[in-house]
């Protein structure tokens, strides 16, 4: 199971948005020849049905702290969405926390993206 870039935060923000782009590693993108680790070779999840959510937890832990519904970005086809941090979500102890990102369709459906966001939270000032 993988992770994507980190991405550093600090202690008790609610700023920045952090800008998502959804690929299926299993479907290539156009005319591209489908290789299963370079994301620039998968095709973009179609977002016009689900609801995209993130889920947060400390690394290592089963406990979900708070849960994030992405804004989509149009056109939906192109995968792109937004996740904005609640207001206490970071007003957590400084670490390694991860993210889950799932898409949830009109008919109950479920599909849960394999890699996982990566944040590290420093202390605030």
């Amino acid at each position: 199971m993988g992770y994507y870039d980190t991405i550093h935060v600090v202690k008790g923000d609610d700023k920045p948005e952090i800008n998502l782009t959804l690929k299926d590693a299993n479907t290539a993108a156009g005319s591209l020849v489908l290789d299963p680790n370079d994301p620039d070779t998968w095709a973009a999840i179609d977002i016009s049905n689900p609801t995209i959510r993130v889920k947060f937890r400390k690394l290592g832990s089963t406990t979900v702290l708070d849960t994030m519904t992405c804004l989509k970005i149009s056109p939906y086809t192109n995968g792109e969405c937004q996740m904005a941090w609640n207001l206490t979500t970071l007003d957590v102890e400084p670490g390694i926390y991860e993210g889950e990102i799932e898409l949830e369709y009109s008919d109950g459906r479920k599909f849960t993206l394999f890699d996982k966001l990566k944040f590290k939270v420093r202390d605030e000032f």
